[in-house]
């Protein structure tokens, strides 16, 4: 774990409040930002808490 591109899609450990945990990833670097599957709202997260709450890669 930890080789992620843009475009994988990942499960992460908390729910977003639409009800979804999935997310596809859509710029990778220093800060991540992840975009929901379901209602497409995106999130910049830094890579450290990326990395952590990362369930498993689609």
């Amino acid at each position: 774990m930890g080789d992620y591109a843009v475009g994988d899609k990942v499960r992460m450990k908390k729910m977003h409040p639409c009800g979804n945990d999935v997310w596809s990833i859509i710029r990778v670097g220093m800060d991540f930002r992840i975009k929901c599957i379901k209602c497409g709202r995106s999130v910049m997260i830094p890579r450290v808490k990326f990395e952590k709450s990362v369930r498993q890669k689609l």
